[in-house]
């Protein structure tokens, strides 16, 4: 029997642009008081904005005990992005956010760390390299350089991303010279490279499994589209009717089918 994810509410408290596709997000308030990290670094959690029924998944960038912080990829078209862009308000809405969950488990042995990753895994690769010891290298595939972002003294290779919603990590990591003896290799980014990536770790590498994690975040191969149906307005109407949720999603569906 699957179990729900606990949830939690949460305030929005500040609101950062930190690059061009790139906004961090301060989460704090009451509805936080039973929030607990698991403490594996690249931990995330599902995120439910106003106007949306469905969670969209994040790294934690940082929780202190008081605030979440939530450093958000936006693009013109999404579930989040279009809330988290807008002009007239997000910080005092109220949003939702569920336990979070970890993978990043590097064997006791490990003797380095590579991350490799996207702009979506920078928060995790962030909190990585800030929580451990080992000597690691950090290859990073973005639209932009992050200044600041990672520690000065770690090694960043900066790769330029091919385009928008595209990605040629596969290759990069085909082309990688690896350090002697074990060690733990982390990687996020798009599905299908992320897949590709496992079978060379598997077939080619002969890597342990306990000796990476590589997880896909997005998929792509498919344009944004706007939505025929703003939830929005639906969503706010229907809480204000005192509406559940799943009348509000009925009333969803119903708009979505009159639009054809």
């Amino acid at each position: 029997m699957s179990v729900r994810a606990q949830q939690h509410s949460a305030t929005v408290l500040r609101r950062e642009r930190l690059a061009d596709h790139l906004l961090r997000l301060t989460l704090g308030g009451e509805g936080l008081g039973g929030f607990t990290s698991t403490g594996v670094p690249d931990e995330w959690v599902g995120l439910v904005v106003p106007g949306q029924f469905q969670s969209r998944y994040y790294t934690v960038r940082s929780w202190d005990g008081a605030e979440l912080v939530l450093d958000v990829v936006v693009h013109d078209v999404g579930l989040v992005t279009e809330w988290a862009q807008r002009p007239d308000a997000v910080v005092g809405e109220t949003v939702t956010v569920t336990d979070p969950k970890g993978s990043f488990s590097p064997p006791a042995d490990a003797g380095w760390l590579m991350l490799v990753g996207d702009l979506t895994a920078m928060p995790a690769m962030a909190r990585i390299v800030g929580s451990t010891d080992l000597p690691v290298r950090v290859w990073a595939e973005v639209p932009e350089r992050l200044p600041g972002y990672l520690p000065d003294e770690v090694e960043v290779s900066w790769l330029a991303q091919p385009g928008d919603g595209v990605s040629a990590l596969a290759e990069v990591v085909t082309d990688l010279t690896w350090p002697e003896g074990p060690g733990y290799f982390w990687m996020a980014g798009e599905s299908a490279q992320m897949r590709a990536i496992r079978k060379h770790l598997m077939r080619e590498r002969r890597l342990p499994s306990e000796q990476y994690d590589v997880m896909g975040y997005w998929r792509g191969g498919q344009e944004r589209q706007p939505r025929a149906v703003d939830p929005g307005p639906i969503w706010r109407a229907g809480k204000a009717a005192g509406k559940s949720d799943e009348e509000i999603w009925a009333d969803y569906d119903q708009a979505r089918e009159a639009q054809g």
